[in-house]
């Protein structure tokens, strides 16, 4: 089992990824347990001066004015009948903040994110600024170590001060309280302890405040949400790749120095991948006129036994003489020939504008990655401790009531990311509609089947299962973080949200995997299509014989005709063009990914069952985001 050390510096979200998932140990780095226990030693002796600290000899939230006293007020009570206690008011304050903030309701959060959460905590408390002791932290650690994962509903925390409410749920487990997962087994806190052979602890001075308040929450999904979508990014435009091929699109949109004219980051990341995956492509680029487009399959359709099986015919139309007026310098590039290929140069936005839409996504992920690495080694309880500060000439100058707990930073950072999804999402489910609507596919069959008679429906309703899902996830792209609700009788009078706000990122991010699964899957299918007909094309051309060519030109001149002479020369320098053409195929990345979906999804010929499809479409795609 690998092992990383936390020094409350040097965390990286690659790491945390790691932690989350498990088979990861953590270590604490030695120098900072040092630091660690000197602001506990500093905080243990302000409180033996006497000092008022908040949240240490105060209450908390809009409990700050009241001090603490030596003994319980209710001991005094005329005919009192005190009841003996172990702990001190200091140590019941920890305690009681721990457990009357423990509040979540919901489905509990996943394994992983509880981990995170843990590493995080664990992480931001060796900085030595928060005055929970040494062997505290060492317990921590051991819960994360031995798999120890508290139970945390999904919904409590409103992002400031922190995440209250989820952590007190993980620390409670810690005082032997709440419940955990241990060996897959759903069971009270002091029994998981047990059961993994560690102690309850006692919180001393300042401990619940250290393990309950910060931004680990908000912090961990937002991560392992960024993690997701940056496969999801690198996915979109595998997606968007064998879509262009199955279009036999145009590379002109991609090219490197179209981009270095407006050279946002993403976008001339997202030209360069989506160029390096249709790389070795014979379809993107192709001459319009070598491109049949799909006619319905008939008995007489093929002569050669071999092409009967095939579940399409191919046609294309011929310009005559009397339609080129003006176009003459076109017809000297391109033969007088309409296909699949419309004649123009340009495709329709959701192709040629991938890079600048899928580029704009990785810029709101880049930025919301940039914050979370200065979070993940940031110090976000209050008040901070700086036992070092030796000019200090009070108490309040080193221990300093300040605001890191707010989550505005995440809060933002995720709210963009948020607005994000939807657009990678929709740009998708616009490629997929253009491949399965006979208006806009370039020459391929209606909904991606033959239908020859009139019973098929093809791929028409996974286009509706992706459009549920674009308007779904555009129904939860509104910002959560600009809806303050001020907490705690309005001493905490303004609030980030920002637990809500990453948590909804990481749960689009499942609907935004399933989004491209579905266009991936609906690529493939088209890309089969495309592929085969210009290759039937290209076979029936290679037999030598230009008639056989000439009888899928649908509106061929008579023999008698004066243009018969002109369509028979050009029909021969169709076929020379079709049988002296390479082998048509996708890009080499393209034609990987093509390879793993026909390995769980055969290509359809006729209607079938589709949910298992689907579902292994989904499965696929969430294996490409474990990287398995």
């Amino acid at each position: 089992m690998s092992t990383i050390r936390l020094d409350g510096h040097s965390l990286t979200r690659d790491q945390l990824v790691a932690i989350a998932h498990g088979g990861v140990r953590v270590e604490l780095d030695g120098d900072q347990l040092t630091r660690v226990q000197r602001a506990a030693d500093f905080l243990s002796d302000k409180v033996r001066c006497g000092e008022p600290i908040y949240g240490v000899t105060t209450g908390f939230g809009s409990n700050a004015d009241k001090l603490l006293g030596a003994h319980r007020a209710r001991d005094e009570l005329p005919g009192g009948n005190p009841q003996p206690r172990s702990e001190s008011l200091l140590e019941e304050l920890q305690h009681n903040l721990i457990i009357t903030h423990a509040v979540c309701v919901g489905e509990p959060f996943p394994a992983e994110v509880v981990r995170a959460m843990l590493a995080i905590r664990i992480n931001t408390l060796m900085r030595g600024h928060s005055g929970i002791r040494v062997t505290t932290l060492a317990a921590l650690a051991e819960l994360l170590n031995r798999d120890v994962i508290p139970l945390i509903p999904r919904k409590g925390s409103v992002g400031a001060s922190g995440d209250l409410a989820p952590l007190s749920h993980l620390a409670i487990v810690l005082l032997g309280g709440g419940e955990a997962w241990v060996g897959g087994e759903r069971v009270p806190g002091a029994q998981a302890l047990a059961h993994v052979g560690l102690a309850p602890v006692r919180l001393s001075f300042k401990e619940g405040l250290a393990l309950n308040n910060g931004t680990a929450q908000m912090l961990a999904t937002a991560v392992l949400a960024l993690d997701r979508l940056g496969k999801l990014l690198d996915s979109a435009d595998l997606a968007a790749a064998m879509t262009l091929d199955a279009f036999a699109g145009r590379s002109g949109a991609l090219r490197e120095e179209v981009h270095a004219l407006r050279p946002h980051p993403g976008q001339v990341a997202s030209a360069r991948h989506l160029r390096e995956l249709v790389a070795g492509s014979t379809l993107v680029d192709i001459a319009y006129h070598l491109v049949p487009r799909f006619r319905t399959w008939s008995a007489q359709a093929w002569s050669e036994p071999a092409q009967q099986a095939l579940g399409f015919d191919i046609c294309w139309d011929w310009v005559p003489p009397s339609q080129r007026h003006g176009r003459e310098a076109f017809y000297q590039r391109f033969q007088p020939f309409r296909g699949g290929k419309k004649h123009q140069p340009q495709d329709a936005y959701c192709l040629r504008c991938m890079p600048q839409v899928h580029g704009a996504v990785r810029d709101a992920h880049a930025q919301a990655c940039r914050i979370v690495d200065i979070e993940l080694n940031a110090v976000t309880d209050n008040p901070l401790i700086f036992p070092d500060a030796a000019d200090a000439r009070a108490i309040e100058e080193q221990v300093i009531s300040a605001g890191h707990f707010h989550g505005m930073p995440l809060a933002l950072a995720m709210s963009y990311v948020k607005a994000a999804i939807p657009v990678l999402a929709s740009i998708s489910e616009r490629r997929l509609n253009k491949l399965v609507d006979p208006a806009t596919n370039d020459g391929l069959p209606a909904f991606l089947i033959g239908n020859e008679d009139g019973t098929d429906s093809g791929f028409m309703i996974v286009q509706y299962t992706a459009a549920a899902l674009v308007n779904d996830l555009a129904t939860r792209a509104h910002p959560a973080s600009v809806y303050s609700v001020p907490t705690s009788a309005n001493a905490e009078d303004h609030v980030s949200m920002g637990a809500n706000e990453a948590r909804h990122v990481l749960e689009m991010t499942d609907d935004l995997a399933q989004v491209l699964a579905l266009e991936l899957y609906t690529a493939a299918q088209a890309l089969d299509y495309r592929q085969d007909m210009l290759n039937a094309a290209r076979a029936l051309a290679a037999r030598g014989d230009w008639r056989s060519l000439a009888a899928k030109v649908s509106n061929a001149p008579e023999s008698t005709h004066p243009d018969r002479a002109q369509f028979e020369a050009e029909v021969r320098a169709l076929a020379d063009a079709l049988a002296h053409a390479a082998d048509f195929h996708a890009g080499a990345a393209v034609r990987e990914a093509h390879a793993q979906i026909r390995a769980r999804v055969a290509f359809m010929a006729r209607d079938r069952a589709l949910d298992g499809d689907v579902r292994a479409m989904c499965d696929w795609m969430e294996e490409r985001l474990r990287g398995d």
